[in-house]
């Protein structure tokens, strides 16, 4: 992996200033040098940069430091991480105003196996479950949990015993072909969004309960990586995720792809 921060190769004193477990970030695919759902990517860096910090973020340097990273490695397939951090943050005076910096962490190119997964439910809330934040630990803890439990992932449920989101990625259940997402609060999704509109119409959002998962015969779990079904959540079974998993991925699949350059 190689990072750049403000468009150069990074430093260990520009690494350094990321300790601070403090900013946002947003993950994304690159394909033939163009990515889908870049609006949304940037858009999120945005509000996140406003919200954590304070000030305006310029998408459009931005978005010229992601294609100047992949050209100085010689790619144009890859995954990136685009992170918001400060290094003139002080949590001391978190009020102050600070110029923000951006990394890019350029890697080889992912997607997801579309293999059924059975997930296990637990009871957590990410803090600021709206912005993609760097306060990944618990999402690792418990999906290494999950794991050692017997699943391949966990499945966040809040407060209310409402279903959110999984640990890394979006979810959505149906029953007799009607979608239904939950919409206890979550990351709403880059590659949710693309489904939702290549879906077309209203997306339905209702309150998902543990309980209520009885009465659905289909599950999916997708993030910027891919798509793939949920066979099941703790001893609930859903025979038709695989066939909503194709679904979802060819209507993603549909979706334009916008060039960085």
């Amino acid at each position: 992996m190689s990072v750049y921060c403000n468009g150069r190769l990074a430093t260990a004193d520009e690494l350094a200033g990321a300790l601070v477990n403090y900013g946002h970030f947003t993950s994304l695919q690159v394909r033939n040098g163009a990515v889908q759902g870049l609006d949304l990517h940037l858009r999120r860096l945005r509000q996140g940069t406003e919200e954590l910090f304070g000030c305006t973020l310029d998408g459009t340097r931005v978005q010229a430091w992601m294609q100047a990273a992949l050209t100085a490695e010689g790619l144009v397939d890859a995954s990136l991480r685009v992170t918001v951090f400060s290094r003139a943050f002080d949590f001391r005076q978190p009020l102050q105003p600070v110029p923000v910096d951006v990394l890019v962490a350029v890697a080889p190119p992912a997607s997801v196996p579309m293999l059924p997964r059975r997930v296990c439910s637990v009871p957590y809330q990410r803090e600021l479950p709206h912005l993609k934040h760097v306060g990944t630990f618990a999402l690792f803890q418990h999906r290494r949990q999950a794991l050692q439990a017997g699943f391949d992932d966990a499945l966040f449920v809040d407060a209310q015993g409402q279903v959110s989101e999984g640990t890394t990625w979006n979810v959505a259940f149906a029953r007799n072909g009607e979608v239904v997402w939950p919409q206890a609060p979550a990351l709403r999704g880059t590659h949710e969004r693309l489904l939702q509109a290549g879906w077309g119409g209203s997306p339905t959002l209702a309150p998902v309960g543990l309980e209520q998962l009885a009465g659905f015969d289909a599950a999916i779990g997708l993030n910027a990586a891919g798509v793939w079904p949920i066979a099941g959540v703790d001893g609930y079974v859903f025979a038709g995720s695989e066939e909503l998993a194709q679904r979802a991925s060819a209507t993603i699949a549909a979706q334009p792809w916008q060039l960085l350059a």
